[in-house]
């Protein structure tokens, strides 16, 4: 079992950047196979799908309710038609291995869970619409894999017991500052959320966007976010809930590339005159050179 996976451990890829499919897929493996070149090719660490059952999820009223899709007339059909099964998974699984990047999917429910436990992922992921869900928070933390945990859509209240609930099971995980509109405000971002979760909880956290551009995603580094995580998509105009709240191909290239510029650029916070500062000096400080009688 990967027990033992540190997201952290390659310092030269801070943050670890978790490139979120979703179910920007449209139940198409085609798209899913292009998506996960684009993360591989961008330099993502990872990439992330959603995992539910339908039955457990929805209510049937809401199932059966109207919805027109490319799959048919209701909820049901639509749902169905973006959810992957054992084969499109095995396919999945098969396709990182041999491109060389890491996945994981957010389980919605234990029995997905469960599902996802044969594929030995080297870590858990926990929606934010999960965050309260004791049942499956505990069945996560039991397992003792490295967990990103979202927090939007809660109160310090529904945090504190989350955190409990694996510390409890001592299974290691990271916190991410999320907020849950589809897109968010970049002034709704309240990026200094990250200091505030580090220092009440003490533990590594990251940050999970949904904006629609990239700046508060590299301010969030600048703020010690050490983990980011962000819809990614082939085209914004695509079908699907998620697909404006997402990036394409440029914007995730440029992401992933600046943000792992941010903390050599954030510096130590000590005054150094640098050597090659030197020269510049020489030449632009006359009123030194006269003073001291020297030719710069």
């Amino acid at each position: 079992m990967t027990l033992n996976f540190n997201p952290y451990e390659d310092t030269l890829n801070i943050p670890f950047f978790i490139a979120e499919i979703g179910i920007n897929h449209n139940g198409d493996m085609g798209i899913t196979k292009k998506l996960i070149d684009m993360a591989k090719n961008s330099g993502c660490s990872a990439v992330k799908f959603q995992k539910r059952d339908i039955d457990t999820v929805y209510t049937q009223e809401y199932l059966n309710s109207t919805r027109q899709s490319q799959w048919g007339t209701t909820q049901r059909q639509q749902k169905q038609g973006l959810e992957f099964g054992k084969e499109e998974y095995n396919e999945i699984d098969r396709y990182c291995k041999e491109v060389g990047i890491l996945w994981s999917a957010s389980a919605w429910d234990v029995e997905s869970q469960k599902f996802l436990r044969q594929y030995d992922l080297p870590f858990n992921k926990i929606a934010s619409a999960m965050l309260t869900h004791e049942e499956l928070l505990n069945e996560i933390a039991s397992e003792k894999r490295h967990a990103f945990i979202s927090t939007g859509m809660s109160t310090f209240f529904d945090i504190d017991k989350a955190v409990a609930i694996f510390r409890n099971h001592d299974c290691p995980f990271t916190l991410f500052h999320c907020v849950s509109t589809y897109p968010c405000k970049d002034e709704d971002c309240n990026i200094n959320m990250i200091e505030t979760l580090s220092e009440r909880y003490g533990c590594p956290v990251g940050y999970s966007g949904h904006e629609s551009g990239i700046l508060p995603s590299l301010l969030s580094v600048s703020a010690g976010a050490v983990a980011l995580e962000r819809h990614i998509t082939l085209d914004k105009n695509m079908y699907g809930s998620d697909q404006s709240a997402s990036i394409e191909e440029d914007q995730l290239i440029l992401l992933v590339r600046e943000s792992r510029k941010v903390n050599n650029t954030m510096g130590t916070g000590q005054k150094i005159f640098l050597q090659h500062e030197v020269p510049i000096a020489q030449k632009l400080r006359y009123f030194e050179v006269e003073k001291n009688g020297t030719n710069g």
